[in-house]
């Protein structure tokens, strides 16, 4: 009985875990993007040198801080 169940459950769940897997894959690229464009002044504001923002955006799509992928 619970093998013919399991044969019924729809695959829509790991669909929408792959398109939130690539929302969120688009949404780290463009936001280190864009921390790329701030000048020294506003990164210095937030604490960031450009050192360190241009390690950031090397990094890997996959490789987003554990805050970024709330």
């Amino acid at each position: 009985m619970a093998d013919s169940l399991s044969r019924n459950i729809p695959l829509r769940p790991r669909r929408a875990s792959l398109f939130a897997g690539l929302v969120r894959a688009f949404s780290v690229q463009r936001q280190r993007r864009r921390l790329l464009e701030l000048d020294d002044s506003l990164l210095q504001d937030i604490g960031l040198t450009r050192p360190d923002v241009e390690a950031e955006a090397r990094r890997r799509v996959w490789d987003a801080p554990q805050h970024w992928q709330g």
